[in-house]
């Protein structure tokens, strides 16, 4: 493959597609990008030696087409002649199965530590209900736009899964009075929770972002639990990436058209400080390099940049 004009790669403008009342089916706009994370751990599920297991991210991917199918090789085929774009596209995958290996263990911790209720936000095609080993009594809320968790839903039980806690969906846009639709699901005021924001902030503008943490600081009681993907200046702007998808298999899967690159976004870390939340900090590169996949020093820029963060709401 020869190099890529670099005329073609420059980045939209930072205004976002996303438009207020916007609903997507599972292959478009921010559903498309659901498929993408979920293909990069099914590639990592079917590598050797791999950081995290999703037996369900496969079948989620491959039900929307041939051409996601392909991406969600482990070999990369779909890449083949190109090799520097191979290397960087595993690189995506490390990170795909190491902030996925993070929020695993912090959902381990949480309910080793007795918590039983659990909120996944904007969850996408997270399996996390079926895969992981809930003790009796868990429940898991799954909160997302209807027709992704129609589409999650839908193929998961036409392959037979069935979930390993209680599994709820919760049909609403975050932008809308999700708490009410969570409360309507069965949702436990009283009883401490187990959060998850996980590649969620940069599709939120910064007020709705400050609105999203009020709102589950609110529902929150002591003993309650977050955990976060908090994302850098380019943690969502790897244009040569997504061009390689559209020339190679035709998905037009772009981040930062969809995303909110805002200067006066509040800090993650700062806001949960203030509000009674005990944060702790993990940087992505660090925790990568711990589990044996380090950043290469030439792909720096290739590597998206993220803090790992899980807080604990004090008595």
């Amino acid at each position: 493959m020869t190099d890529l004009d670099d005329s073609s790669l420059q980045p939209p403008p930072p205004a976002s597609r996303r438009t207020a009342g916007d609903s997507w089916a599972i292959t478009e706009l921010v559903g498309a990008t659901a498929l993408g994370v979920a293909a990069a751990r099914a590639a990592e599920t079917g590598g050797p030696d791999p950081l995290i297991r999703d037996d369900f991210a496969v079948k989620l991917v491959s039900a929307a087409g041939a051409a996601w199918a392909r991406l969600a090789d482990p070999g990369l085929n779909w890449l083949d002649g190109d090799e520097q774009g191979q290397r960087a596209h595993r690189l995506g995958i490390d990170y795909q199965a190491v902030r996925t290996h993070f929020f695993d263990g912090y959902f381990s911790e949480a309910v080793g530590a007795g918590l039983r209720q659990v909120v996944i936000l904007a969850a996408g095609l997270d399996s996390r209900a079926y895969r992981l080993d809930w003790p009796a009594g868990t429940t898991v809320y799954e909160v997302d736009q209807p027709k992704v968790l129609e589409y999650k839903t839908g193929i998961l039980e036409s392959h037979g899964a069935v979930p390993s806690a209680t599994r709820r969906t919760v049909a609403v846009d975050l932008r809308d009075d999700w708490p009410a639709a969570l409360t309507a699901a069965g949702f436990d005021r009283s009883q401490p929770t187990a959060w998850l924001a996980e590649g969620l902030l940069p599709y939120l503008p910064s007020d709705a972002q400050d609105r999203l943490f009020e709102k589950f600081t609110a529902l929150s009681v002591p003993g309650s639990r977050v955990a976060i993907e908090v994302f850098g200046a380019n943690s969502s702007s790897n244009t040569h990436r997504w061009q390689r998808m559209r020339e190679r298999l035709g998905l037009d899967v772009n981040v930062q058209a969809l995303t909110f690159h805002e200067p006066d976004r509040s800090d993650a870390a700062e806001w949960l400080a203030d509000h009674g939340w005990q944060v702790t900090l993990v940087d992505n590169r660090e925790e990568m390099a711990r589990l044996g996949r380090p950043v290469p020093d030439d792909l720096t820029d290739d590597a998206v940049r993220t803090i790992l963060l899980r807080a604990r709401l004090g008595d």
